[in-house]
């Protein structure tokens, strides 16, 4: 018969245990996992990621239900465990229920520490632990002119000033020490960090001492006071001062305690049935903040628990990164001067590259990286394996190249790794590892590699050794290509280039190609118009829109025709017309001799065959007669078609033209990653064909069904269904919101559908249907954009010369 496992803590610690414990004896328990948090193992490290908007929640989520439910794991989340009796064997959770253990394991992690001055327990003052903090900061981006402080300039609070920075959030840090990050920085790499924090916009304020938080129990939050009488105004505290293990429920048990939960080499607590893992842990005088180490624990216990009586873990040397902030940092071991000891230094101003080894007895005892961390495992190791570098003094500081005589293959460095070298922090997993799951299962792409090993499926800074672990391995047979690159010019992709230009606060075309290292010095006709997009979705009012990175029809306002012509279509709301509208067109065709005048799909007039010196005077008399540009050109909004709804028609049941026209006048002018086409129909016979287009109002008699992701051209796919409103008000917020968050996610010029199929229908409704603060966030964003965006290029052009805005180094893309 099973014995029954507890396991108090489903943090990154736990998580690892249990797959370890489920791989090497499956059915050997009975296992029920406790959380105080009301969901299971997630990747909290990457709760940083998730706060810059690079990841979703889900995305770092390790193990979901489906995991728990099919490895027969029982879940108790949402509960706190209160009490453990030794004496009968049992625990109670916070419901009052009591729970029996043959074997009871203590994951319960850290506490946050809060600094206690006056004004802590204030709301929105908040440690960075968990997601319910992580969504905290997000939302605090939604409110215009938002500010926070964070206390604190280590790892963690640097992560979620940069995190909220990234939202537009006013950020100001504040730190004890003259120094950030100073227990894994020497003063020369601190000072780098801040000044590349400082371009970001994050104020950084060090020998600053916080004296009080101010505000009140109903507004909460208002400001944070030094000790020198200094007020820095916030809508947010953050502390992020260190932490501390959750020992509590252990202390009430009566387990012998150090800093944390004393543990032996097999991780066994004073109670030989009763076991600890992660931050909580006190082992050999250590304790542990670092993923690395827990994972370490988590793998000895799990290997205890399946019977291997010789699995002991003798402690672990760590190593830190910090990507977050678009700075490049790396720090390993002692790096204090001291007698005896000699230190190699190596800078590039130009680059902003700094490296310090410190070395003592020919051995690597401490490393410092800023800017260039790429040797950084290399250094690490050697480290770790106390290699004696006498015969590659010289050149060791410039890495494992140049370190093992200027070998021209850079991979004979990796080659050289052992087994056990780690290769992705983040998880854990080491090159062994990696070689084995390429051999057992026969991986042969980076992506293959992430899904079953997670190396380099967190942060990715690992990526590129983790593909020299794979080409070294396969040889021939690596697919080194998972991803089709932007273009040419760069090997990042869509996807990382809009998620660099935000974590790096890029404003404009040069600063891109600068900061992101372009091979081409000027960019090209494929890249330069997406990377103009990318800037202007990101930092609308602030990057300037180039016009020489724009296609040909945006540049000019009008649809090139294959004879050299162009067309030109004045919007019609809804479709909608008069009489003094038609006119007009019609005394523009006749005075430029335009030859063809058609109806279109979208229930508007073209007219074809316009000569391109006459385009400014045909713009000329249309915005006098009131209309402004169709935009059949552009990347954004084209139509919205309309029924005549319940006004004429007997099936109708809403005012589907009015709503059209509303909508229409809310959301043109707005640039998108592709062609964006509504439809709204009256009712369910859809005469508007609502349900082919990228987004679809269908009117029925208690409410709005809105749909979204059809197509009707070189793809033919009917809307999915997003949901269903009672007014026209929610109508016009759902709609704004989903697609604020098109177009800030999809890839340029990936139509609605395919955007869809790459993130998920459960991700896009959760941020427009089930949140409402989100929706709302996004809704708010889209209004912005349109407050800067939304002007019609006809009568800011139409007494210049369309000449003066052709720009050569592109190619005349129709």
């Amino acid at each position: 018969m099973a014995k029954k496992l507890l396991i108090i803590g489903a943090g990154m610690a736990s998580g690892r245990m249990l797959e370890e414990l489920l791989d090497r004896a499956p059915g050997a328990y009975e296992i029920t996992l406790f959380n105080a948090e009301p969901r299971g193992n997630y990747n909290r490290i990457m709760l940083s990621p998730v706060l810059a908007g690079d990841k979703t929640y889900e995305e770092i989520v390790t193990h979901d239900d489906a995991w728990y439910a099919e490895k027969g794991v029982r879940t108790v989340f949402g509960r706190r465990v209160t009490k453990i009796d030794r004496a009968f064997k049992t625990v109670t959770d916070d419901a009052g229920e009591t729970h029996n253990y043959d074997k009871l394991v203590l994951a319960t992690g850290s506490d946050p520490f809060i600094i206690p001055v006056p004004g802590r327990d204030l709301p929105g003052v908040l440690a960075y632990r968990d997601l319910e903090d992580t969504e905290a900061m997000m939302k605090l981006g939604a409110k215009p002119g938002a500010k926070a402080v964070v206390i604190g300039g280590g790892l963690l609070g640097l992560e979620a000033a940069a995190g909220m920075a990234t939202h537009g959030v006013d950020v100001a840090v504040l730190h004890l020490m003259p120094t950030l990050m100073e227990r894994q920085l020497d003063e020369a790499a601190g000072s780098l960090l801040r000044r590349s924090l400082e371009a970001k916009g994050i104020k950084i304020h060090t020998r600053a001492n916080t004296a009080a938080i101010l505000g009140d129990a109903d507004a909460g939050v208002r400001a944070v006071k030094l000790d020198d009488g200094t007020e820095l105004a916030a809508d947010l505290v953050c502390m992020a001062v260190g932490i501390r293990p959750s020992i509590a429920v252990a202390k009430e048990a009566g387990l012998e305690l150090g800093r944390g939960v004393l543990v032996d080499d097999h991780m066994a607590t004073s109670d030989p049935d009763i076991f600890a893992v992660g931050e909580c842990v006190e082992h050999r005088g250590a304790v542990y903040g670092l993923v690395a180490p827990l994972y370490d624990m988590a793998k000895v216990l799990a290997a205890r628990l399946a019977g291997d009586t010789e699995a002991a873990y003798a402690g672990s040397v760590t190593s830190t990164k910090l990507k977050v902030t678009g700075c490049d940092v790396f720090s390993a071991g002692d790096f204090a001067e001291g007698e005896g000891r000699q230190e190699i230094v190596f800078r590039d101003a130009a680059r902003g590259v700094y490296k310090r080894l410190v070395i003592e007895d020919d051995r690597i005892i401490g490393a410092v990286m800023f800017g260039d961390t790429v040797d950084g495992p290399y250094f690490f190791q050697l480290l770790k394996d106390g290699t004696d570098i006498s015969d590659i003094r010289d050149t060791v500081i410039f890495g494992p190249t140049f370190a093992e005589g200027g070998a021209a293959d850079p991979l004979q460095a990796v080659a050289a790794l052992p087994l056990e070298a780690e290769i992705c922090g983040c998880n854990g997993v080491c090159k062994g590892a990696i070689i084995e799951a390429i051999a057992e299962k026969g991986l042969t792409s980076l992506a293959e590699v992430q899904a079953h090993t997670k190396a380099s499926s967190s942060c990715g800074t690992c990526a590129g050794l983790v593909e020299q672990v794979m080409a070294i391995e396969l040889g021939d047979g690596f697919e080194a290509k998972t991803v089709e690159p932007m273009c040419g010019c760069t090997d990042l992709t869509h996807l990382d280039v809009r998620r660099l230009i935000v974590s790096q606060s890029l404003k404009s075309i040069p600063e891109v190609l600068q900061a992101l290292e372009w091979k081409t010095s000027c960019g090209c006709a494929k890249c330069r118009p997406a990377l103009n997009y990318y800037l202007l979705c990101a930092w609308p009012g602030e990057a300037i829109d180039d016009g020489q990175s724009r296609f040909i029809n945006e540049r000019v306002h009008a649809n090139i025709q294959k004879d050299g012509t162009y067309s030109v279509v004045p919007r019609m709301w809804g479709g909608m017309t008069s009489s003094d509208e038609l006119r007009a067109i019609a005394d523009v065709v006749d005075k430029f001799k335009i030859p063809t005048v058609k109806v279109t799909g979208g229930q508007r007039i073209d007219m074809l065959g316009v000569q391109k010196e006459d385009l400014p005077g045909v713009w000329e008399d249309l915005g006098k007669a009131g209309f402004v540009s169709g935009h059949d050109y552009a990347k954004g909004l084209r139509t919205v078609k309309t029924c005549v709804g319940k006004e004429w028609c007997r099936f109708g049941t809403q005012d589907s033209t009015g709503l059209g026209v509303q909508l229409e006048k809310r959301l043109w002018g707005s640039w998108t990653p592709a062609k964006v086409k509504l439809g709204v129909s009256g009712c369910p016979r859809n005469c508007a064909e609502a349900t082919c287009k990228d987004i679809g109002v269908v009117c029925v008699d208690s409410g709005y069904e809105i749909s979204f992701a059809g197509a009707a051209g070189l793809d033919v796919k009917q809307t999915e269904f997003l949901c269903k409103v009672a007014t026209e008000a929610e109508v016009f917020e759902h709609v704004e919101a989903l697609l604020q968050l098109y177009r800030e996610e999809a890839q340029y010029l990936h139509r609605m559908y395919k955007w869809l199929a790459r993130v998920g229908m459960e991700h896009i409704q959760s941020r427009v249907v089930e949140d409402a603060d989100s929706r709302e966030a996004l809704s708010d964003r889209f209004r912005f954009s349109q407050s800067i965006f939304q002007v019609d290029p006809w009568a800011e052009r139409a007494r210049r010369d369309v000449d003066a805005h052709e720009f050569k180094p592109l190619a005349e893309v129709a």
